[in-house]
């Protein structure tokens, strides 16, 4: 009898290697992000965990066998989506892993904005001895939090601890934990003149594409600071850069953007109220053991017993 197979397309410790091998003795398993590990099985997957781009080529067809897939990445839409549904494969998201580290830039990019620490290492860079004109807090300040979710809730219950008013936007305005007040997206243009900050973490569907562009700046106040952590096509880049030029807002953390590597000719390298980071606002220490214990290994016992994965399962009419 042909034995199941999965693949992992990640480097991932022993001590994980050996608990997948526990859960699944009777299968063949391959480790490894070396592509010639596992790409002569992706045909032959029931379960792959870190999507590739092509991988739908030798493994989506009338007789394929996958039935799985746990992404490495907390974003899936550059994932074919609508294959996957229409052959009944299953996709489960690594949503949750980066809410320690996300929320942590978006502190360290809001702070830094507030307390002018960017502007700081430029002086310090040409030993330039400047007050700056510092003068604003971050503490009982407004902060807006588009997306509630796993990464929303962390920055939210960080923003209590600086004695913020926290209004957060979800899809289904179902309230929060450490939430003051929750709105619905068609409610979006209600908080945002009432924002010091607007903090964008949504994922990317046909719904967010273009969520903020010209109208949504010109409501926010002109002393508020936008961060976008979550992905660069949700925000029209040139209304942005138009947004800081003109002052409508007082400056942006962006750590995503519509293309990247962002052009050396963008315009948003040399704003004096900017700072970009490189797509880097999740990475952290411990995101290979967050994805392993926290979500695939309890998806995996689920689906050994014949369950749906209950951890992440994307519901692909929404797009996440």
């Amino acid at each position: 009898m042909k034995k199941r197979t999965i693949i992992i397309t990640q480097e991932i410790d022993q001590a994980h290697a050996t608990k997948i091998n526990e859960i699944l003795p009777d299968w063949d398993v391959f480790i490894g992000k070396d592509r010639s590990v596992w790409e002569p099985h992706v045909k032959n997957a029931e379960i792959i965990v870190g999507w590739k781009k092509g991988m739908e080529k030798e493994c989506i067809h009338e007789d394929s066998s996958l039935r799985w897939v746990q992404s490495w990445s907390a974003g899936i839409n550059s994932m074919p989506l609508q294959q996957f549904e229409e052959n009944n494969i299953q996709l489960s998201s690594a949503n949750g892993v980066h809410a320690y580290p996300i929320s942590e830039t978006i502190f360290a990019l809001m702070l830094g904005l507030t307390r002018k620490i960017h502007t700081y290492v430029r002086n310090q860079e040409e030993k330039k001895w400047h007050h700056s004109n510092i003068k604003l807090e971050i503490h009982e300040k407004t902060i807006g939090i588009i997306g509630v979710g796993a990464i929303g809730k962390e920055t939210a219950k960080i923003a209590k601890a600086f004695g913020m008013t926290v209004l957060g936007v979800r899809r289904s305005g179902m309230q929060e934990d450490y939430v003051d007040e929750m709105y619905t997206t068609e409610e979006l243009a209600t908080i945002l003149p009432r924002c010091d900050y607007v903090v964008v973490t949504v994922p990317l569907t046909k719904d967010t594409r273009g969520l903020f562009g010209q109208k949504q700046f010109s409501l926010m106040k002109p002393t508020s600071f936008f961060i976008n952590i979550g992905r660069g096509e949700t925000v029209d880049e040139d209304d942005l850069i138009q947004a800081l030029k003109e002052k409508q807002i007082a400056g942006a953390g962006l750590d995503v953007f519509t293309q990247e590597p962002l052009s050396e000719e963008s315009p948003l390298w040399n704003m004096e109220n900017v700072i970009i980071t490189p797509h880097t606002s999740g990475s952290t220490e411990h995101y290979n053991k967050r994805v392993i214990e926290d979500i695939f290994i309890p998806n995996l016992k689920n689906y050994k017993q014949g369950n749906t994965p209950s951890i992440n399962l994307v519901d692909f009419t929404k797009g996440y």
